[in-house]
């Protein structure tokens, strides 16, 4: 048993969110690191950050209980990051996102298939 209260585990809206927001950063993770491969040290464009900031935030809401959190930070668009800035702190999210999923996603003996422990069924 884990030492998880209901007030930490997810809602099935978060675990929703979540799956589309990992997906999503992923997207960004791919086109990301091909800018990074090209030209490392170029900085992003104001546009860029805010769109890869729009995923990270609800994100960063997601993760909130989580004990990465901390080490979770958007992009600042006054000091524009560059390419392989971007790539460190969208790995960060993703390894956060990845931990997340490891913790909240388990194997059910009774149903015989992976499912996410949500605070909705952990009331059945």
């Amino acid at each position: 048993m884990t030492n998880d209260t209901n007030d930490n585990l997810p809602t099935l809206e978060q675990v929703d969110q979540f799956l589309m927001l990992k997906d999503l950063l992923a997207s960004i993770y791919l086109e990301m690191k091909e800018f990074s491969k090209k030209k490392p040290d170029e900085p992003l464009n104001k546009f860029k950050v805010k769109n890869i900031n729009r995923v990270l935030g609800p994100i960063k809401a997601i993760l909130a209980s989580q004990p990465t959190l901390e080490f979770l930070d958007l992009m600042d668009d006054d000091v524009l990051p560059s390419n392989s800035d971007a790539i460190l702190v969208i790995g960060q999210f993703t390894a956060s996102m990845d931990r997340f999923e490891k913790k909240y996603f388990k194997y059910n003996s009774r149903t015989g298939k992976h499912e996410w422990k949500t605070v909705q069924k952990s009331n059945h």
